[in-house]
């Protein structure tokens, strides 16, 4: 099952080992950090890996070809196969353009993982129309265009993997943090474009999933190897999910520190939508008050 890896089978010698031979991958912000974890994994599993990144500054700004290449290089020579692109993807057009690009090159894309990310603060009383839309245009535009690029490769070659990157920020109110509106939104967006997409790609063995990562990184302000919290602890649930072997879609894969969970959020059991929600009845404002101990309980209460 996709976002659960199989079982040892202690009565076997041998375990099916994950290859990527004759697939190709694009990942977006892939020369350093979480996303470069995720091509060096896929590379050394045979993987054609092509490392996209812009070269931005820590603050989100500029554009250096150079970090792309410089990354790609690392990986050629290592014996691996990976090429660098460093096209922006802040509008459909770029985004298409990428993966024409790919698809020329290479004949194909198997996975497309959008691992390329900006975090940034401004509190509800400062937001700017430009602030948001930067967030959007990466976060919630940028892997929606890229699908629509690469969906029709896709389901011609009646396979594809598509990865989505979400943020524990946005899921869980406990994890939110004061200023990070836009980037939250622009997060918890993908999850939404994930569930539908993952419908849409069901008759074409197209599998959509989102990854919600944790790792000390340029966003977490740490330039330097970190001490805790590698991404390479992560890649491997990410890598999982792009898979051949995985074959379902709509999840989202919690990663960190080594650790992996997948989750899902489900009906409660016994639910006729829209018109029975099994849930408390009340028919005006005083009886919801005096009924909302019983209405806010969370889903896995319910069942």
């Amino acid at each position: 099952m996709c976002g659960r890896a199989p079982e040892a089978n202690k009565g076997v010698a041998e375990v099916h080992k994950i290859r990527f031979d004759g697939q190709v991958a694009l990942i977006t912000g892939a020369a350093r950090g979480i996303g470069h974890a995720y091509a060096r994994l896929l590379a050394e599993r045979g993987a054609t890996v092509v490392i996209h990144d812009i070269g931005a500054d820590s603050d989100g700004q500029g554009c250096d070809p150079t970090v792309a290449e410089g990354a790609a290089d690392a990986l050629r020579g290592a014996g691996w196969q990976a090429s660098a692109a460093h096209d922006a993807i802040d509008t459909r057009d770029g985004c298409h353009g990428l993966v024409q690009s790919v698809l020329a090159a290479h004949g194909r894309i198997d996975m497309l993982i959008h691992n390329a990310g900006w975090v940034g603060y401004q509190s509800i009383e400062t937001l700017e129309p430009a602030f948001l839309q930067r967030a959007l245009a990466l976060q919630v535009e940028a892997p929606l265009w890229l699908a629509q690029a690469a969906w029709p490769a896709m389901v011609a070659q009646t396979h594809g993997r598509i990865l989505f990157t979400t943020s524990d920020r946005a899921l869980y109110p406990q994890y939110a943090l004061k200023g990070l509106t836009a980037y939250a939104a622009s997060k918890i967006a993908q999850v939404g474009i994930m569930n539908v997409l993952a419908l849409e790609g069901a008759d074409h063995n197209i599998c959509v999933n989102a990854i919600s990562p944790v790792a000390k990184t340029r966003m977490w302000g740490v330039e330097d190897e970190p001490d805790e919290l590698h991404p390479e602890a992560i890649a491997p649930g990410a890598i999982w999910l792009v898979s051949r072997d995985c074959r379902e879609s709509g999840w989202v894969l919690r990663a960190s520190n080594g650790q992996f969970h997948a989750v899902r959020p489900a009906e409660a059991s016994g639910v006729d939508y829209p018109r029975d929600l099994r849930a408390v009845v009340a028919d005006t404002p005083e009886a919801v008050a005096a009924a909302w101990s019983r209405i806010a309980v969370s889903e896995p209460e319910r069942r």
